[in-house]
């Protein structure tokens, strides 16, 4: 479904992605990890040209996405992140509608999606349709924010840390919303994290990629079992490490 070929980005002699090729079967989602500065959102954002590459290609159901313009192609692509970005000026249906509302759909059937999908985010649409994006909760917004990500019934979603921000038990209730919603959807996603965690809990296969290039692309358990270098070993023994303080916590309890 995303087939990225050889991309690359450079800012002036600096390579922020450098020779990058991965696919993303259609359903699956691909989790893109790494620490600050690997390359992460940069890809992302050249997959939906947010941020124009240097070289390479990425194609979309089969479609070099240099084939449409920017605006059109990201009105086709579902984006979540983690600053959110509602519209304190509309109300939360106002902000789920702004894509299909673009895009020319009928008021009846902007409606009957608004309501859709806030059911589908466990907000219920009569307590929640109404109201600004500054009477919710952080995890609320983010609810709402998935939901506008998928207003417009998109083939691809991009997910660039989206529960980033959320306490440790909002991120893990929308992080569980999150695996039944692509259940439910059958959804194709690249999602970026710095936390191996989500991503073991979250990706089909998992994307390392350290200072711009990928150094490994695998399931969690092919990583786990045989990491490529020894810095995907230290992203996959973070869990562990924290699984044994946290028995040894219990134990000396």
């Amino acid at each position: 479904m995303i087939e990225i070929a050889a991309l690359t980005k450079r800012y002036g002699e600096r390579a922020a992605v450098e020779d990058l090729s991965l696919v993303v079967e259609r359903g699956e989602l691909v989790v893109l990890l790494g620490g600050s500065g690997s390359g992460k959102t940069t890809t992302l954002k050249m997959v939906n040209r947010l941020i124009e590459p240097s070289s390479g290609s990425v194609r979309i159901a089969g479609r070099d996405t240099r084939e449409t313009s920017g605006p059109e192609l990201r009105r086709g692509i579902g984006y979540c992140f983690q600053q959110i970005g509602l519209f304190p000026h509309l109300s939360v249906a106002e902000n789920i509608a702004l894509t299909p509302s673009l895009l020319g759909w009928d008021a009846a059937r902007i409606r009957a999606r608004v309501d859709e999908l806030l059911e589908l985010v466990e907000l219920p649409a009569d307590a929640y349709r109404d109201r600004a994006p500054d009477a919710l909760s952080g995890g609320q917004q983010q609810r709402v924010g998935l939901a506008r990500a998928l207003a417009a019934e998109p083939a691809v979603m991009l997910l660039d840390e989206p529960f980033g921000a959320l306490d440790p038990l909002t991120r893990d209730r929308l992080q569980q919303s999150f695996r039944r919603i692509r259940a439910e959807l059958g959804l194709t996603a690249l999602f970026v994290t710095h936390d191996m965690v989500e991503a073991m809990l979250l990706g089909d296969r998992i994307a390392v990629l350290q200072a711009g290039r990928l150094v490994q692309l695998g399931t969690p358990a092919e990583l786990s079992r045989a990491p490529a270098n020894d810095y995907v070993a230290s992203l996959m023994e973070t869990p562990r490490r924290h699984a044994a303080a946290v028995d040894a916590l219990r134990e000396g309890a």
